[in-house]
């Protein structure tokens, strides 16, 4: 069934995770260019301050402060987008934590913790989001974007529990776009692979190494995945990676796996450490947004307030991709295609010229 997105200025998106990084950057674009938001994440005061901007800048916006690992809660984001705007069109499960150290020494309580908000938040959301947008009967279809990692094709060392969380969202996601088609459901559901990119990400995970964590190169903008994003609400996609080296790495693990094996066991260890000691180990954003007073497993909603307000960028000290062209000719091919034939031509005909103005001993003139 071919789906029929609307443009994006005629859109309502919610966002979970939106207070930071990939969420954030989306927020901003989405309002700058049209959409009407509802925002989520677990900071209220951080979720006021981004809607106060979004609204003074001439946007317009919403925010519920829920965890997307409580499916009653996550039902209150899509209430409001009822109430306050009529439903929504896209939804974009984007919410996320990560946890640096060796699988057997990561406690299981933070192991579950994190397949709560990375693996059932995005199944919450999902089932909210298919329940909503598969009773649309204008004619105008709804998507669904998933945020993966390109670690749910290839699993790297010392986020191995990350690594499982994204490759169970990878398969969720592949289901339930079959079973929705299957349906003929009006929906579109895409996955969004981001490669390593310069977000706080690193900053809210929880670490176990000695040292602070650090991005493996190549390293993107949080914008590359942020357009990714934008492009599936408005197109179905299949999936896309944001960042050729989430790519590249995929092809690798499936054409050179043992060779990927080694690579990452003499270097890929190496890479994700930096040489900074770790800080106090009890700020991170495992259970709930840093600057709570605790960091256990309760969460009041209602008292949050987070030090760390709208940060789209982690700081990421080496070369950082401000834009991506794998992703950019992955999203439109076909544009690709033609801008790559006129430039073939253009260059065949400027040879062509310059051998006819000045032919060579012994070169035949096969082009005349």
């Amino acid at each position: 069934m071919s789906v029929k997105l609307k443009p994006l200025n005629q859109q309502i998106i919610v966002i979970t995770g939106a207070t930071s990084g990939i969420g954030l950057v989306t927020a901003r674009l989405a309002a700058r260019r049209g959409a009407r938001l509802v925002l989520n994440a677990r900071s209220e005061s951080d979720l006021r301050q981004l809607t106060d901007e979004i609204k003074q800048a001439g946007g317009e916006a919403t925010y519920v402060a829920a965890d997307v690992a409580d499916e009653a809660a996550l039902q209150t984001v899509a209430d409001e987008a009822v109430k306050h705007f009529g439903g929504f069109d896209t939804w974009v499960n984007n919410a996320g934590v990560s946890i640096y150290g060796r699988l057997r020494e990561v406690a299981t309580e933070d192991q579950r913790q994190l397949f709560e908000t990375n693996f059932w938040g995005v199944v919450n959301g999902s089932r909210i989001a298919a329940k909503h947008l598969g009773q649309r009967v204008n004619g105008w279809g709804g998507a669904i974007v998933n945020i993966g990692s390109a670690l749910s094709d290839r699993a790297i060392p010392l986020q191995g529990m990350y690594c499982a969380s994204k490759h169970a969202v990878k398969g969720f996601t592949e289901a339930l776009r079959i079973e929705l088609e299957e349906e003929g459901a009006p929906i579109s559901v895409s996955p969004v692979k981001p490669a390593a990119l310069d977000t706080p990400y690193k900053d809210h995970a929880k670490n176990y190494l000695p040292n602070e964590p650090e991005n493996p190169p190549p390293v993107y903008a949080p914008d590359v995945a942020a357009e990714a994003i934008l492009h599936c609400a408005q197109h179905p996609v299949r999936d896309v990676f944001a960042g050729g080296g989430g790519k590249m790495i995929s092809v690798a693990g499936n054409l050179m796996p043992r060779w990927l094996d080694k690579l990452m066991e003499t270097a890929v260890f190496k890479m994700q450490q930096s040489d900074r000691p770790e800080r106090n180990r009890t700020r991170h954003s495992l259970y709930e947004p840093q600057g709570d007073a605790t960091n256990g497993s309760t969460t009041n909603q209602t008292t949050i307030h987070s030090i760390n307000n709208l940060q789209e960028r982690g700081g990421y000290s080496g070369h950082v991709a401000e834009s991506s062209v794998y992703t950019k000719a992955s999203l439109h091919p076909l544009t690709t295609a033609a801008l790559l034939a006129v430039a073939t031509l253009s260059v065949a005909g400027l040879v062509r010229s310059e051998l006819k103005r000045k032919p060579r001993r012994g070169i035949s003139r096969w082009w005349s």
